[in-house]
């Protein structure tokens, strides 16, 4: 036992010296600084991992605006100088800024391959997302969603506030149920008819109980996301696998074609699907899995930051119910709790500069998305005032928290001001310098180019919209007003808006209207 265990322990020891002197890439004339890791295929990746942004920070630091690390087999350039991002968009002839997204999404949801190259579809999904969330598109999406947060939070919620005693629940839970069932409702719709239904309201609850046993599959699958963009397959995660599976049942073709109000997405989706792709029924409905992913895992803790943020400072509280009072006023908006819901439609909220400013700073404080373009084949990348040799199959990618973050763009950026993002005029603010020049990409948490979340529009008016009407309608309040700020969970880092690592008790209650 001894000699085998010795004769194994040596074998390893000889293959990692062997990846060390063979395996390991060597840095050649002309190419960014190499950092390798000292362990074999991932790299740098634990200690990227453990805490990216004070990673890059220390490697910046160490190597300049520009530096390779190897990653979990990857080799990903950072740019690190805000002035040399935009040296990124222009190099379309050499970056794919699809294949990555293409891979990640078959990888994580399911599905074959939606590169139209790959041939198991024609439809380009980008062009679908602008067609169906931007534009007049955005117009039937927020007046949907305006109906259904109220629905929500005033009906389908009506058990707990039938006295006037405070209700207490975990502020992210709150939200996360709020969003996810109002969010459901707009894009895939309503499984029931409203128009003189005998039944009506024992078809609402079950339909809320679908929806909420969905929220459940979600959070499961959700969970391990990282992972699965890791490169781990979803098999190793049992019960995350049958939770995707059970979100993709519920999203088959036949289920949605009995369900009312599909928003213009997901009906064009449907067709693009049946007419355009060679997928099965299963595929397709992970497609929608995809649309739903995206549609919650980002905007969910976007509305806990941005809530926990109002609730801990009661001057940014005042300003914003201030605002939103003036628009409701100037819209001829009644709050009463009598059954006949307010309307705000997208002119009426993209009136409210306040409220842009502390989703704004709440995002700034919580995001830490990554931008990637592959590269095509070996070239020359120019910045700003140097140039850099990149390989074919290299990532090139920006990390926007640094600029969040960086203290010479944004006075005291840990600090959360609610009206960061107003200039002297109160209107919004887009002058941003640093070092004396000002910025042209300076807030960053949807990306940017030619791949800048399509849904970005969507996600901030709904966050307004919930806003609006938790201000409208509720008392609100933290249980204790001294509580910390939740830490970021890290271990989301480059997917988007990170997540608290705990919950935060608050309470509410109807106002007396």
């Amino acid at each position: 036992m001894f000699v085998a265990s010795w004769i194994w322990g040596t074998a390893v020891i000889l293959c990692c010296v062997a990846w060390f002197l063979l395996g390991r890439r060597r840095r050649r004339q002309g190419e960014p600084p190499l950092e390798n890791g000292f362990l074999p295929y991932l790299g740098c990746a634990l200690q990227f991992g453990a805490n990216p942004l004070e990673f890059l920070k220390e490697k910046k630091k160490k190597h300049g605006h520009i530096f390779t690390c190897h990653v979990a087999g990857k080799y990903i350039h950072f740019l690190t100088d805000p002035f040399s991002y935009h040296a990124l968009m222009r190099q379309g002839k050499y970056l794919d800024w699809k294949k990555f997204h293409f891979a990640t999404s078959a990888k994580a949801f399911g599905h074959g391959s939606i590169d139209p190259a790959e041939g198991n579809t024609t439809e380009n999904f980008h062009q679908t997302f602008i067609r169906t969330l931007q534009g007049n598109a955005l117009d039937a999406l927020v007046e949907a969603m305006m109906e259904n947060l109220q629905y929500v939070m005033l009906q389908s919620r009506a058990p707990k506030l039938q006295s006037n005693a405070w209700v207490t629940e975990g502020l992210y839970t709150f939200c996360c149920q709020v969003m996810f069932e109002s969010g459901f409702l707009t894009l895939f719709g309503k499984a029931f008819n409203s128009n003189n239904d005998k039944n009506l309201s024992s078809k609402q609850e079950t339909e809320r109980a679908h929806i909420l046993n969905a929220l459940e599959n979600f959070k499961e699958f959700d969970k391990i996301f990282p992972a699965l963009v890791a490169g781990l397959p979803i098999h190793l995660f049992k019960s995350a696998h049958s939770a995707r599976e059970k979100l993709g049942e519920a999203l088959l073709h036949k289920n949605l074609q009995k369900r009312d109000n599909l928003s213009e997405l997901v009906t064009l989706r449907m067709f693009l699907n049946d007419t355009l792709s060679t997928f099965d029924d299963m595929e397709k409905a992970k497609t929608h899995v995809a649309v739903l992913w995206a549609s919650q895992a980002n905007t969910i803790p976007a509305t806990f930051w941005t809530l926990f943020y109002l609730l801990k400072s009661p001057e940014a509280m005042r300003a914003a119910t201030k605002e939103v009072q003036n628009v409701l006023e100037s819209a001829e908006e009644r709050i009463s709790l009598d059954g006949k819901h307010i309307s705000l439609n997208r002119k009426q909220l993209d009136r409210m500069p306040i409220l842009d400013s502390i989703i704004k700073e709440a995002m700034r404080l919580s995001s830490a998305s990554m931008t990637f373009r592959v590269a095509k084949e070996d070239f020359t990348l120019h910045l700003e005032n140097d140039f850099y040799n990149i390989r074919r199959d290299d990532i090139v990618a920006l990390y926007p928290q640094l600029l969040h973050f960086d203290p010479e763009i944004y006075a005291d950026p840990l600090t959360f001001k609610y009206d960061r993002f107003l200039n002297e005029k109160g209107e919004e603010k887009t002058d941003f310098y640093r070092n004396g020049r000002k910025l042209k990409h300076y807030y960053m948490p949807f990306g940017t180019g030619i791949a800048k979340c399509p849904g970005r529009l969507f996600a901030v008016h709904e966050i307004k919209q919930f806003l609006a009407l938790i201000l409208s309608y509720f008392e609100i309040e933290l249980v204790d007003t001294n509580v910390k700020c939740p830490s970021l969970d890290q271990s989301r880092a480059g997917l988007g808006i990170l997540q608290p690592s705990n919950d935060v008790d608050f309470r509410y209650r109807l106002k007396r209207l």
